[in-house]
C-alpha cells in the first residue's frame, strides 16, 4: 500500500499537475470570450511555437516543474536553432494543451462523479449541488464513491509521467546541441587530464631531486656539498612553486597574467637538477632548438623533465645519456640509463603513459623500455607545425 502512495507524497506529483494546468488558463480565459469556437487557442500555438525563444521558455517551465529533483533533465534551455527544433516545439505544445484537456476534465468530472455518489446512497433526497445529474437512489454507491478518487490520483500521476517523457523526447538536446555538450564535455576532459600531467612532472621531478638532495647531503655529512643540495632544492622547489601557482591560476580563471611554461631552451635547469642530485648526465643538444614552435618546446620539456625523474627515482645517481636534437623538421629526444633492477610491466606508471599521450597529442609518437642494457626513453616530436585537433 505504501509503494502504490508513494507517488502521491512527492512533491513533483504535483508540480506536474500544476505544470498540466498552466495551458488551461489560457483555454479557460477563452471559452468566455468565444465558447462556441475552442479548437481557437490549439491553432493559435502552431505561430507561437515557430519562436525560438519559445523553445527555452518550455524547457525551463519542464526542468522546474516535470522534474525538479533530477540534477540533469535532459531538456534544451537553449532557443530553437533549426526548423526541426521550433517544430518540435509546436509539436510538443499541441501535446501538452491535449494532456492538459485531460487533466482538467478528470479534475473536475471525477470529483463530482464522487458527489453524485454520495447523492445516490443518501437516497438522491438533498442534492447539495441543484443541476448536476443524479445517480439514482442506490445504497451501494457508497462503495463506490472511492473509485473516481483513486481513478484521479492513477491518472494525474501517470499524466505527470506522460508529460515528462514527451517532453525529453521533443524538448531533449538536438543532435547539434548533444554534439557540442560532446565536445565541451572532452575540451574539460583534455584540460583536465593536461593539468593532471603538468603537475605530476613538475611536482613529481622536484619532490624526487628534493629526496635525493636530502638523502646525499645526510649521507655524505659534508657541509660544501649541503650548502649545494640545499641550493639545488631550493632552486628546484622555486621552479615547482612558479608551475602550481601557474596551473592553480588556470583553475582559477585570474585574470593576472600567468608565467609562461618552460621549454626545452630552459633544459640545462633539468639537466642541473639531475647532476645536482648525483647523476653523471651526458648531455648533447643539435639544432636550432630556437625554431621549435613553442607548444612543441613545452612538451618536449615536460618529457625529458618526466625522464630524468624516472632516472632518479627508480634507477638513483646513475650515468644518463641524454640526446636532443632538431633535423628535417622532426625534434628527437632521447634519454638512455643503465637498468638497475626489474624491468617494470607494460603500460606501468602515469608517467611513462603521460610521456606517450604528449607525443600522440602533437603528431609524433614516443617509446619507452629497455634497450640493449639500457631503460630507454625516444620520442620524435614534429616540428614544423602542429596538426590540427
Amino acid at each position: 500500500m505504501g509503494r502504490l502512495l508513494s507517488p502521491l507524497l512527492r512533491g513533483k506529483t504535483y508540480t506536474r499537475l500544476l505544470h498540466l494546468w498552466v495551458p488551461m488558463l489560457i483555454v479557460s480565459v477563452w471559452m468566455f470570450v468565444a465558447p462556441e469556437q475552442p479548437w481557437v487557442p490549439a491553432l493559435a500555438l502552431v505561430p507561437v511555437g515557430l519562436f525560438p525563444a519559445v523553445r527555452r521558455g518550455e524547457g525551463v517551465q519542464a526542468q522546474v516543474l516535470l522534474t525538479p529533483d533530477e540534477r540533469e533533465p535532459g531538456f534544451s534551455v537553449a532557443p530553437s536553432a533549426t526548423w526541426r527544433d521550433r517544430l518540435r516545439t509546436v509539436l510538443w505544445l499541441e501535446v501538452r494543451m491535449a494532456l492538459g484537456v485531460v487533466t482538467a476534465f478528470a479534475c473536475v468530472w471525477l470529483p463530482v462523479a464522487v458527489v453524485e455518489l454520495v447523492r445516490s446512497a443518501r437516497g438522491g433526497a438533498d442534492a447539495g449541488l441543484p443541476g448536476l445529474p443524479a445517480f439514482g437512489a442506490h445504497w451501494w454507491s457508497a462503495l463506490l464513491t472511492p473509485l473516481p478518487l483513486l481513478v484521479l490520483c492513477a491518472l494525474v500521476v501517470a499524466l505527470g509521467e506522460a508529460a515528462a517523457s514527451l517532453a525529453r523526447r521533443l524538448l531533449g538536446p538536438s543532435a547539434a546541441e548533444r554534439l557540442a555538450v560532446l565536445e565541451t564535455r572532452t575540451e574539460q576532459l583534455l584540460e583536465r587530464n593536461r593539468i593532471a600531467r603538468e603537475l605530476h612532472d613538475s611536482l613529481g621531478h622536484a619532490l624526487t631531486v628534493a629526496v635525493m638532495q636530502a638523502g646525499a647531503a645526510r649521507a655524505t655529512g659534508d657541509p660544501a656539498f649541503t650548502d649545494r643540495a640545499l641550493a639545488a632544492i631550493e632552486e628546484t622547489g622555486r621552479a615547482a612553486l612558479e608551475d602550481l601557482e601557474r596551473v592553480l591560476g588556470v583553475l582559477r580563471e585570474a585574470e593576472r597574467p600567468l608565467s609562461p611554461r618552460p621549454t626545452l631552451a630552459e633544459a640545462d635547469r633539468l639537466l642541473h637538477s639531475a647532476r645536482a642530485s648525483g647523476a653523471e648526465v651526458d648531455a648533447e643538444v643539435t639544432g636550432p632548438l630556437e625554431r621549435v614552435p613553442g607548444p612543441v618546446s613545452r612538451e618536449g620539456y615536460r618529457i625529458l623533465q618526466e625522464s630524468l625523474t624516472n632516472v632518479l627515482r627508480h634507477a638513483g645517481p646513475v650515468p644518463v645519456r641524454v640526446r636532443v636534437g632538431v633535423a628535417d623538421g622532426v625534434l628527437s629526444l632521447e634519454v638512455r640509463n643503465p637498468l638497475s633492477g626489474p624491468v617494470p610491466g607494460p603500460g606501468r606508471g602515469s608517467g611513462l603513459r603521460g610521456i606517450r599521450e604528449r607525443a600522440a597529442l602533437l603528431g609524433g609518437r614516443a617509446s619507452t623500455g629497455p634497450d640493449a642494457g639500457d631503460w630507454r626513453v625516444h620520442a620524435e616530436l614534429p616540428a614544423e607545425s602542429i596538426p590540427s585537433r
